[in-house]
């Protein structure tokens, strides 16, 4: 759906005459039976505090390359370095790769109180996220709302021109 949106769909949308009463919003939605999603999560809520404007050209190129961050492509190396190669892909879309490793790096310290399960400097932004996700009920990916209501009508294999279709008929 994504790819769809992102190389068929927003391109158009600026043509149309309802251009400038819809509004595109991806959320993120972590797969917590893979592991390795929440670290691509972190990654992209990385780039989206650094440089909101890149935020969906590096979300393209982490599903280019998902296959790079899947259960068994990571599961031999260490969460850092997992976010290394990530903040090596957010520098291929113009964001600083150190601020984003800064931002995704997790110590192996204590924190000054003590604490071990420190997290990084987007574990708020991701706490946030899930919760705003359980509160509109969404469980799947994709899931869509519109109006803040889950549109169960719109699929993941929906075309350039049934999403065109949908919103001539939908956004007035």
């Amino acid at each position: 759906m994504f790819k769809t949106l992102y190389t068929s769909v927003f391109p158009r949308l600026a043509k149309n005459t309802y251009a400038n009463r819809v509004q595109f919003i991806l959320r993120q939605q972590i797969q917590p039976w893979h592991p390795s999603s929440t670290l691509v999560h972190e990654a992209a809520a990385a780039v989206l505090k650094l440089s909101p404007n890149k935020f969906y050209d590096f979300s393209n190129q982490l599903f280019e390359h998902q296959k790079e961050y899947f259960d068994v492509s990571v599961v031999k190396e260490s969460r850092n370095d997992t976010y290394e190669r990530l903040s090596k892909l957010a520098g291929s879309v113009g964001v600083d790769e150190g601020k984003v490793l800064d931002l995704l790096k997790i110590s192996d310290q204590p924190g000054s109180d003590g604490s071990l399960n420190i997290g990084n400097a987007v574990t708020d932004d991701i706490k946030l996220m899930v919760k705003a996700n359980r509160l509109v009920g969404v469980h799947v990916t994709p899931t869509v709302l519109f109006n803040g209501i889950v549109e169960n009508s719109i699929s993941s294999s929906f075309t350039a021109e049934q999403w065109e279709d949908w919103l001539g008929k939908n956004v007035s």
